[in-house]
C-alpha cells in the first residue's frame, strides 16, 4: 500500500520540482536538455518493455503453496516430498502458446502450465502445458513447428497453409493435434484445465533407486471448455478473460487447486514397453501405470506487480533439484539449454536473482557481473574454483545418478514409428457429439488451405488412426477418402 504524503523524486532519489511541464527557453522556446527529469523519464519510458516471449507470450500467474498428502519418499529424495502435510510455496504461470502478447485468451492452442517450486534445496520448476503429450519430440524441430504458428513474412498474416502443411509431414503431430481440434482445445478459464508435466522425468531416492514418472494436475474445479464459436465471440468480447478470471477468483477467496498424481514406472519397464516412454507424442496407459496421489496445489495470491511477477518470472526444465532428474526424451534434453538461454536473452544473464526468481534459500555461486547485477556481486569473496580459501565446494552427495548409455554417435530417429494407434484411441474414446465438433473444428481449420496436396496428406493420416476418422474430414472438406482412391 502506498504511504501517504510520499514526495515525487528521480531514479536517483532526488525531488521533483515539476512533473507537469517541461523545462523550456520561455513560454513557446524549445525544450532544454538540460531538463534532465525530462529526459530520464522519456528514456526509461522507450526501454519499459522486454522482449516479449517467443512462445508462451500472453498469460498469467499467481502465487500458491503445494501440499505434501501422500508419502512418495520410497521414490525420491526431493525434500519439498518428504513429509506429509509439508507446504512449499510456489508460483506459476499459465499462458497461451502461438500468440503475441496482445492476443486473445479464448484462441484454440495449448496452454502452458508452468510451475515453480521454491523449495528448501533451491529451486524446482515443472514446465509443462494443458495436454499430455507434444505436437513433435524431437527438438531439433521445434524453430521449424514454431514458425509455422507465427506469421507469415510476407502478409503478417496467419497461415493456415503453413500449419498443416508441416503437420501432415510431421505424423508424430497427429496425436496433438486431434486433442488440441478436440473439446480440450479451448479451455474455458485456466482454473478449469488439467496440467501436466508431459516429459518422463526420473525420480531418484535416498538409495539412489530411480523410476520414471510422468505428472499430473487435476483441476479440483472440474474441467470446462469453449466451443469454437464462443471462444471467437469472447476473443471480441473479452481478449482477456483468462487472465480476468483467474485474478477475480484469487481476489474473492474462490482459490483455486489441483491434485497432483503421477505416474510411475520402473527403470527396467522402458526397455520393454509397447511405446517409447520418451517419446512425449505418447501417453502411458494408466491401466498399466495407474495414478498415484503426490500432493495438492492451491493459487491464494495474485501478484502485485505484472511485470516483475508474471513477466520476469523465469521457468525452465532444467531447474531442478536432487532427487528429481531428466530422462533421454529428445524434446526435453534441448528444452534444457532452450529456456534458460531465452531467458538470458528476453531477462539478462541475471534472471535468476530477480525476485520472482530469486530461490528461498542462499546461493553460492561464482558466477560475478553481466548486465542489471544489481545485488553486491559476491562483495570481495572468493570468486573462482578450486581455490583454498573456503569458499563454496561441491556436494558429491548430490550428483546425479549415473545410466548406462549405448549406441552410435548419429542422428537418428526414434526406433517405433506409430503416430496412429493412440490417436485412434482417443477419437474412438469420444462420443459421437464429441466427434462430430472434432471434425468440424478440423474442416474449418482446414479449408483455408490452398493446396488440396497437404489436404489430402493430413487425411491420410486421420484415416490411418481411424477410417472414419478420415472419411468424415475428406466429406467436410469436399474431397475423395482414402479407401475411394486405391
Amino acid at each position: 500500500m502506498t504511504k501517504k504524503n510520499q514526495h515525487l523524486t528521480t531514479s536517483w532519489g532526488a525531488p521533483v520540482g515539476d512533473n507537469q511541464h517541461s523545462m523550456t527557453a520561455g513560454s513557446r522556446g524549445p525544450t532544454l536538455i538540460q531538463d534532465v527529469h525530462l529526459l530520464e523519464k522519456l528514456a526509461h519510458f522507450n526501454r519499459e518493455r522486454v522482449p516479449e516471449r517467443v512462445v508462451h507470450a500472453k498469460g498469467a500467474g499467481a502465487h500458491g503453496y503445494f501440499e505434501v498428502t501422500k508419502d512418495v519418499t520410497a521414490y525420491t529424495k526431493a525434500a519439498f516430498l518428504s513429509d506429509v502435510g509439508k507446504r512449499t510455496p510456489l508460483f506459476v504461470r499459465f499462458s497461451t502458446v502461438a500468440g503475441e502478447n496482445g492476443s486473445a485468451d479464448s484462441v484454440r492452442d495449448p496452454r502452458g502450465f508452468a510451475v515453480k517450486f521454491y523449495t528448501e534445496e533451491g529451486n524446482y520448476d515443472l514446465v509443462g502445458n494443458n495436454t499430455p503429450v507434444f505436437f513433435i519430440r524431437d527438438a531439433i524441430k521445434f524453430p521449424d513447428f514454431i514458425h509455422t504458428q507465427k506469421r507469415h513474412p510476407a502478409t503478417h498474416l496467419k497461415n493456415p497453409n503453413a500449419v498443416w502443411d508441416f503437420w501432415s509431414l510431421s505424423p508424430e503431430s497427429l496425436h496433438q493435434v486431434t486433442i488440441l481440434m478436440s473439446d480440450r482445445g479451448i479451455p474455458a478459464t485456466y482454473r478449469h484445465m488439467h496440467g501436466f508435466g508431459s516429459h518422463t522425468f526420473k525420480w531418484v531416492n535416498e538409495d539412489g533407486d530411480g523410476v520414471w514418472v510422468k505428472y499430473h494436475f487435476k483441476t479440483e474445479q472440474g474441467i470446462k471448455n469453449l466451443t469454437e464459436e464462443m471462444g471467437q465471440r469472447l476473443a471480441g468480447e473479452n481478449p482477456d478473460s483468462h487472465t480476468e478470471d483467474l485474478y477475480n477468483a484469487i481476489e474473492n477467496g474462490d482459490y483455486p487447486a489441483w491434485r497432483l498424481y503421477v505416474q510411475i514406472m520402473p527403470i527396467e519397464d522402458a526397455d520393454t514397453y509397447r511405446f517409447d516412454p520418451f517419446d512425449v507424442t505418447k501417453v502411458w496407459s494408466q491401466k498399466d501405470y495407474p495414478l498415484q496421489e503426490v500432493g495438492r496445489m492451491v493459487l491464494d495470491r495474485n501478484p502485485e506487480n505484472y511485470f516483475a511477477e508474471v513477466e520476469q518470472a523465469t521457468f525452465s526444465p532444467g531447474t531442478l533439484v536432487p532427487g528429481i532428474d531428466v530422462s533421454p526424451d529428445k524434446m526435453l534434453q534441448g528444452r534444457l539449454f532452450a529456456y534458460h538461454d531465452a531467458h538470458r536473452y528476453r531477462v539478462g544473464a541475471n534472471h535468476q536473482a530477480l525476485p520472482i526468481n530469486r530461490p528461498k534459500t542462499d546461493v553460492h555461486t561464482y558466477q560475478r557481473d553481466g548486465q542489471m547485477r544489481f545485488d553486491n556481486n559476491g562483495g570481495g569473496s572468493i570468486y573462482y574454483e578450486p581455490n583454498s580459501l573456503n569458499g563454496p565446494k561441491e556436494s558429491p552427495q548430490h550428483k546425479p545418478a549415473a545410466y548406462p548409455v549405448s549406441g552410435v554417435a548419429d542422428s537418428v530417429a526414434y526406433d517405433q514409428d506409430d503416430h496412429y494407434t493412440q490417436a485412434g484411441d482417443l477419437y474412438r474414446l469420444l462420443t459421437k457429439d464429441e466427434r462430430t465438433r472434432l471434425i468440424s473444428n478440423i474442416v474449418g481449420a482446414m479449408k483455408p488451405v490452398e493446396s488440396d496436396e497437404i489436404k489430402r496428406r493430413q487425411i491420410e493420416h486421420f484415416y490411418k488412426a481411424d477410417p472414419e476418422y478420415g472419411i468424415r474430414v475428406a466429406e467436410g472438406l469436399g474431397l475423395s477418402v482414402p479407401s475411394k482412391r486405391k
